[in-house]
């Protein structure tokens, strides 16, 4: 299995990075996750506006990236650092939704 942040580097719409709109947790069921939903959109909406994940080889990279260079709270790192290492199961591509499904085991 992967995990979110190997998702979030790898998977592209159009040739682009996927935009956190586009982006939904759910578990394996396809009920989604609203917590776990909310902080990848803050981690792809905001966080990652100061990177560019292709420069960035894991998650503690990108970690310690955003540490050093922009003024978000060590509580708000970890959070990201956690839901970067959530183990994914799957995705599952909903066109009619406009949404990318990240299931996780939850």
């Amino acid at each position: 299995m992967t995990d979110i942040f190997t998702i979030l580097k790898n998977v592209s719409v159009n040739h682009q990075p996927v935009a956190g709109t586009e982006i939904v947790v759910t578990d394996v069921q396809g009920k989604p996750n609203g917590l776990l939903t909310d902080l990848v959109h803050d981690l792809i909406n905001d966080a990652l506006l100061f990177v560019n994940l292709a420069e960035i080889a894991t998650a503690d990279d990108l970690i310690a990236r955003l540490h050093a260079h922009t003024p978000l709270p060590d509580d708000v790192l970890e959070e990201y650092a956690k839901i970067l290492a959530e183990r994914c199961y799957g995705l599952n591509f909903a066109p009619q939704k406009g949404q990318i499904e990240i299931i996780v085991h939850r």
